[in-house]
């Protein structure tokens, strides 16, 4: 995919308060030290926002601004695993007034550990409430996009081969499969620990580890985050790659497509799918509640969602939003039921010892 993505997934990263540019990656490196207090020209005050690194953070943060009145600050905190372990590390001195960013893989360990303040928006979007988690609309997790990782195929290359491409899980333990895919370590990437949810979903806890053996005994390669699988190996990323089959996102092919807008050059297999829900929230202990929660609002804003697709890459909870046309055409989202999926709670309970599994299995 070119342009430059951001490691986590693909992430167009500049936004004004109507609409996204075409830039990409920005981030900031540090963590905020604490939710500050100083005020604004017009006395609102300061509300600060922690994000995991794939978001536009100043463009979201001038839009932001402008939107609510606040001078609203924006600190990345890693990945969204490692935003959410800042963000139960850090409960009862946050790190920020509210965050964005921790999706359903661990979404559970925010409630269980009461780092969420209970709160949700006025003026929600109708279809909102289907990505609440573990369907509680009243936890504080408020969804903001929702997007499904997939395993994405090069389509030219199997063309190119004469190889009828793969369609399913098992698909990729076939021996013409041998030597072309490559995973993401789960214990690294949030996008691998969403496929293994997704394995765990299909074979169960008694029979994941055995297909991941599969996997790996036809050849699989694990790379440990998604810029590595992509760009280094996948076929479709970058000049040097060999490997045809790769796991990413329903949304990669949207952003593959030819000059002309008539053809992408590459694929999901949308049996392969675990959803993610992406949500936001106002922190316990939050400094500038009020802030807080008027960013939260900001993001399930009309004005916000409709930047979404551009923007991150994902779908807005917002259905009235108009997609792109590329995503209609080559990016179609799975069916309902179509999913591989566990709720938040099942995940948190069972993933360390589906990693344990796993790293006994094939020595993760």
């Amino acid at each position: 995919m070119m342009p430059t993505l951001t490691p986590r997934r693909m992430r167009r990263a500049a936004l004004t308060t109507t609409a996204a540019a075409a830039v990409l990656g920005i981030g900031l490196t540090g963590c905020a030290t604490g939710a500050a207090d100083e005020t604004n020209g017009d006395g609102a005050g300061t509300v600060t926002l922690a994000v995991h690194d794939s978001f536009p953070n100043e463009d979201f943060a001038a839009a932001a601004s402008a939107a609510t009145g606040f001078d609203v600050q924006v600190v990345s905190a890693g990945d969204g695993g490692e935003l959410t372990n800042k963000l139960v590390l850090t409960k009862g001195a946050p790190i920020a007034d509210a965050f964005f960013g921790v999706d359903n893989i661990f979404a559970s360990r925010l409630l269980e550990n009461e780092v969420v303040a209970e709160y949700t928006p006025e003026h929600l979007p109708g279809d909102a409430e289907q990505f609440a988690v573990d369907g509680d609309p009243d936890s504080g997790l408020v969804a903001v996009d929702h997007g499904a990782t997939c395993i994405n195929i090069d389509t030219a290359w199997f063309s190119d081969q004469q190889l009828a491409a793969p369609e399913s899980y098992d698909d990729l333990t076939k021996p013409e499969y041998r030597d072309l895919t490559v995973l993401l370590d789960p214990t690294a990437s949030s996008t691998g620990a969403s496929f293994l949810v997704g394995t765990v979903a299909e074979f169960g806890e008694d029979g994941f580890a055995d297909y991941w053996q599969r996997l790996m005994d036809n050849g699989a390669r694990i790379e440990q985050g998604w810029s590595d699988a992509y760009y280094g190996q996948f076929t479709q990323g970058g000049e040097n790659g060999t490997r045809p089959i790769v796991v990413s996102y329903a949304s990669s092919p949207a952003f593959t497509v030819d000059e002309a807008g008539t053809a992408s050059s590459t694929a999901a297999l949308l049996d392969t799918c675990t959803r993610q829900v992406e949500y936001a929230g106002v922190l316990q202990g939050a400094e500038n509640e009020a802030g807080a929660r008027a960013v939260v609002d900001y993001l399930v804003s009309h004005e916000f969602q409709q930047t979404i697709p551009d923007a991150m890459y994902m779908n807005p909870v917002d259905s009235t939003v108009e997609m792109p046309a590329a995503w209609t055409q080559f990016a179609p989202s799975p069916a309902a039921g179509q999913t591989h999926d566990l709720d938040s709670r099942e995940i948190e309970a069972g993933r360390e010892t589906w990693l344990k599994a796993l790293s006994e299995q094939i020595g993760l």
